[in-house]
């Protein structure tokens, strides 16, 4: 099944499987519009855990990791599914997913392949940029975190960079290259942008707060993962609603909180779901929740939970 989540618009959805089985279909009724085969009429591998990174939306185009010679990332008309452009030659493609840049006059698409980041044209595909970055094993995973023109990559084994992205496309400068000792590494969960601070969990369970200019440290606690160490691995999922921070950790556990420059202050926790994958020894439970009408739906590999979040008010007959 996919490893994805869904891109949804209007009156379809587009998914993409574990094998590069790409679907277009009906929201109604799951009739299938149009569909790919990335494997077979593109000749991309497989990744080593799957095609993970979710097809992304902008205008008429839906724009995908492909992989191979020249199709590393290719951009299909959303309609109908013909191509429309296809860039970047990729022997990995890795798992993080098209993203475009927020804060910058010229569009650009990134892309981070597992060895280098690219900024691309997403009208046409063109190469704007390129920089390296090269996290181990292939594993360009965690989606960047955006404040403005600043973008923050982060990825396995201390692999981090902070680049300002040029107004005109051109080559971005290099803020700072990240070290675990002072600031943050995050392998998958995605990082969050505020208040000029990075918020996110490092491999080993940490969620720590850095200094978004500097890549200083500001501080760090195991509480929202309840580790009582910092494990082989560790992470919670954090999501931003106004004042509160909600944070879904692999141990299963859905914690509200408040994070800021000043620290973590937990306000409580609620255990959702019971872990059922295996990492480095412990039980962990590695699939972002989905947020909507006040509730959170959460899953494992046996079942599919959903919690209400709205405020209790008493009888509701």
């Amino acid at each position: 099944g996919p490893r994805t989540t869904p891109t949804v618009e209007g009156d379809r959805v587009y998914a993409l499987g574990a094998e590069g089985k790409l679907f277009c279909v009906k929201s109604a009724t799951g009739k299938v519009v149009w569909q790919h085969d990335l494997k077979e009429e593109y000749g991309a591998a497989t990744p080593y855990w799957g095609h993970c990174a979710h097809p992304l939306i902008r205008g008429d185009l839906l724009i995908a990791l492909v992989g191979g010679e020249g199709t590393g990332v290719v951009a299909f008309n959303k309609l109908t599914g013909k191509e429309v452009w296809r860039s970047l030659t990729a022997g990995e493609i890795g798992y993080c997913p098209p993203t475009l840049a927020t804060g910058t006059a010229t569009p650009q698409l990134l892309i981070w392949l597992p060895d280098q980041v690219h900024g691309l044209d997403p009208q046409t595909g063109a190469e704007l940029w390129s920089l390296p970055l090269k996290p181990d094993y292939g594993m360009s995973i965690a989606a960047p975190a955006q404040a403005g023109r600043l973008v923050f990559f982060s990825g396995v084994g201390n692999q981090s960079v902070l680049l300002e992205l040029a107004d005109d496309g051109s080559a971005p400068r290099e803020v700072w290259r990240g070290r675990n000792d002072t600031s943050v590494s995050i392998a998958h969960a995605g990082p969050l942008a505020v208040d000029n601070a990075l918020f996110g969990c490092d491999e080993k369970g940490w969620l720590r707060g850095v200094d978004l200019p500097t890549g200083e440290r500001l501080w760090e606690t195991l509480e929202a993962t309840e580790l009582q160490r910092p494990a082989g691995y560790g992470t919670a999922f954090l999501v931003k609603n106004g004042d509160r921070w909600f944070l879904f950790n692999d141990s299963g556990d859905l914690v509200v909180a408040e994070i800021d420059r000043d620290g973590y202050r937990e306000h409580g926790r609620f255990h959702v779901l019971e872990p059922t994958g295996d990492a480095f020894g412990r039980p962990v439970v590695w699939s972002h929740p989905a947020f909507a009408r006040k509730c959170l739906f959460a899953r494992n590999d046996k079942e599919i939970v959903c919690v209400s979040l709205a405020e209790e008010t008493g009888n509701r007959n």
